[in-house]
């Protein structure tokens, strides 16, 4: 016996396919493909694609399904987009072939292929805590929402904020609490 779950709705620019295991999304942005779990199916009924499942699948399969075909249809239709900025004396950012090329602190420049799918702009902003470092803003856009969240981290990794002095790479908005250096802290007492 299947269980059918909420549907979701399909908008009119979108145009959404099931067969050969497979889900696939086309809209104004492009198409993605979306495998389907094993015991999940998913079939198109009145401009609504139902996702069900079979007896004894687990109920987080066909939530899993839902929430990728869901984000598929956003990243046809809106994209998706990941900001990082890059704070730090010296540190700097620019496109360089198919990617970024990143001076931050190392004694090597760390270059990050971008994989295609994906489009890069890099920006330099104005640092609004100190004059003395440069801020640079790495924004990544796509229509695949996972391809975007894992550049982005990797990006991320490369240099996480510093908590004593606030450089480094960080996402737009993250907010990095500084921490009270040794000499601060010792002349309190």
């Amino acid at each position: 016996m299947a269980k059918n779950y909420r549907p979701i709705p399909i908008p009119a620019t979108v145009q959404v396919t099931t067969g050969a295991g497979q889900v696939t999304v086309n809209g104004k942005l492009g198409e993605l493909k979306l495998p389907l779990l094993a015991g999940v199916e998913a079939e198109i009924k009145d401009k609504e694609l139902v996702v069900s499942a079979g007896a004894g699948v687990p109920r987080a399969r066909v939530g899993t399904v839902r929430a990728l075909v869901r984000n598929a249809i956003v990243g046809v239709t809106e994209g998706y987009e990941k900001a990082l900025q890059v704070r730090g004396m010296g540190y700097r950012v620019q496109k360089a072939g198919a990617g970024v090329q990143i001076s931050c602190g190392y004694s090597h420049q760390v270059d990050v292929t971008i994989p295609a799918g994906l489009s890069v702009d890099v920006n330099q902003l104005p640092n609004p805590d100190d004059t003395k470092q440069q801020m640079f803003e790495i924004v990544l856009k796509g229509i695949d929402k996972q391809l975007v969240g894992e550049v982005a981290a990797e990006i991320h990794t490369i240099k996480p904020p510093d908590n004593y002095q606030g450089k480094g790479i960080r996402y737009r908005g993250e907010r990095v609490v500084k921490k009270a250096g040794k000499r601060a802290v010792g002349s309190q007492g």
